[in-house]
């Protein structure tokens, strides 16, 4: 099982992430490295775990404004390999994504519906990860267009559609260190679509955690809080 460590962004700093509630994201503090530049907290991932695969949430973006593809283009040419999540609204806002050379994260939360995804993923296949935004266990977005609209139903039609990346994301569960809580899902969604790569994310607290997401069957583990404050050690990420 791969750990892939999370550096959300906002107006050119890594901040800390907690619940969802951005308005109250400050700029991010970490024993790992000095400052919230986005390349010293990556090079801090790769020195102290040996991470170079990262998951950027360019929260900015998110947001409506434009990704911010210079710091993207830093990272890669740092060697580091990135799925990024910009917010993507159309097939068209994937282009400057592709032509850094990132993974595409096509989050529920700002995704218009599922034609949108479909037209995304014929143009770029595995390089799509869908999120399953969640709060609480209830999806995010708009749902209207989905033929059901509960995670269950929206993964399955995600899948129909060609999905092989599929991210189940609890907003509220992140960085306050509270556990899962979607550990029966990955669970459900490993057993029903074996040829699909289910990672998880939101609420990681330790080593206990990522076995028990192994034993779900996830293949991937998104993880910011529980590295910087030295409750997952290289150890055990090691011993994965």
């Amino acid at each position: 099982m791969r750990i892939i460590p999370v550096i959300d962004l906002m107006d050119a700093k890594v901040v800390h992430a907690v619940a969802g509630r951005r308005r109250e994201y400050r700029p991010l503090v970490t024993p790992l490295c000095d400052g919230s530049a986005p390349l010293a907290v990556a090079r801090a991932f790769r020195e102290h775990f040996g991470l170079t695969e990262l998951y950027l949430a360019d929260l900015d973006a998110i947001t409506g404004q434009p990704p911010m593809i210079g710091i993207f283009a830093a990272l890669r040419d740092d060697g580091f390999a990135l799925w990024v999540d910009a917010g993507v609204r159309t097939l068209r806002e994937t282009q400057a994504l592709a032509e850094v050379g990132a993974g595409i994260v096509v989050g529920l939360e700002t995704l218009p519906g599922p034609d949108t995804l479909a037209e995304t993923l014929a143009v770029y296949g595995e390089r799509v990860m869908f999120s399953l935004d969640l709060r609480n266990g209830a999806p995010l977005g708009r749902l209207d267009g989905w033929q059901r609209p509960d995670a269950h139903g929206i993964s399955a039609e995600a899948v129909a559609l060609g999905v092989r990346r599929l991210l189940v994301l609890d907003l509220a569960r992140v960085g306050v260190g509270a556990g899962i809580g979607t550990e029966e899902l990955c669970a459900l969604l490993a057993s029903m679509y074996p040829d699909v790569e289910i990672v998880a994310g939101g609420g990681i607290r330790d080593r206990a955690d990522l076995l028990k997401l192994k034993q779900c069957g996830v293949s991937a583990v998104l993880v910011a809080s529980a590295l910087h404050t030295g409750r997952i050690t290289r150890a055990d990420i090691d011993s994965l």
